[in-house]
Order: structure tokens, then C-alpha cells, then sequence
């Protein structure tokens, strides 16, 4: 389990925001603490899982102490997030030719990897 920090601000008149120096553009909001806090987990897994799907690495987290020097971040609260272990593990199943064909073009239509597809289906059968 990995964790990192992620940055809550809030400004008169706005939403709590949330931000996470390890990860720019990965960026999140709610009306409430608690609301803003389950979506920085939800927005960072969906951000690592575009990054791994795209191939790119991981940062390692960054510690507080360098996170806190930065002026733009002195008004921000930080907490941690934590994430599941994000590696990875290849594996080999045998599939009909003709049912690969059909799963290689769903993924394409959701713009998804084969990988991805699988893992999201194989996630939505479990959870029936």
C-alpha cells in the first residue's frame, strides 16, 4: 500500500479542492470534508490507473517536509491517501480466436486496453 500526500485548500465562497503535488493534474473537489476527502481516493486510483495504462512509471511519494516548502502550498492542510499496490503481474490464458477478436473491439469501442477490459469485467462479474 502506498501512501500520498494529497493537499486540501479552500477558498471563501468555494468548495473544499484538492490537489496532490505527486501527481499534477490529478484534481478533485467537494462541498464537504468528507465529500472532498472519498473523492481525492476515488480521483488518484483513476489517475494511476490511466497512468499504468498508458505505460507510464510511478512517482515515488514525496515526503511532507519537501511538499510544505513550497510557498504555493503554506495555506494548505495536507493529508495521506492511500492506494493498493499498484503493480503489475503478466499472465497468460488461452482465449477462442474468435472471442478475442469480439473482446479486442469492445475495448477499442471504450477506448480501453485489452488488459483494462478484462480486469473491468472480471471486476464487475465479482461484485454479482
Amino acid at each position: 500500500m502506498a501512501n500520498y500526500i494529497a493537499l486540501l485548500r479552500k477558498e471563501k465562497g468555494s468548495n473544499f479542492g484538492v490537489d496532490f503535488p505527486d501527481f499534477p493534474g490529478c484534481i478533485t473537489a467537494g462541498k464537504t470534508l468528507e465529500e472532498a476527502h472519498k473523492r481525492a481516493s476515488e480521483a488518484l486510483r483513476f489517475h494511476i490507473r490511466g497512468m499504468m495504462e498508458d505505460g507510464e512509471p510511478l512517482p515515488e511519494p514525496s515526503s511532507l517536509d519537501k511538499i510544505m516548502a513550497d510557498p504555493a502550498n503554506a495555506d494548505a492542510v495536507p493529508f495521506l491517501v492511500s492506494v493498493p499496490d499498484t503493480k503489475t503481474k503478466r499472465i497468460n490464458i488461452t482465449v477462442p480466436e474468435t472471442d478475442l477478436e469480439a473482446i479486442d473491439a469492445c475495448a477499442r469501442r471504450r477506448k480501453m486496453s485489452r488488459s483494462a477490459f478484462l480486469l473491468e469485467a472480471a471486476k464487475q462479474a465479482m461484485q454479482s
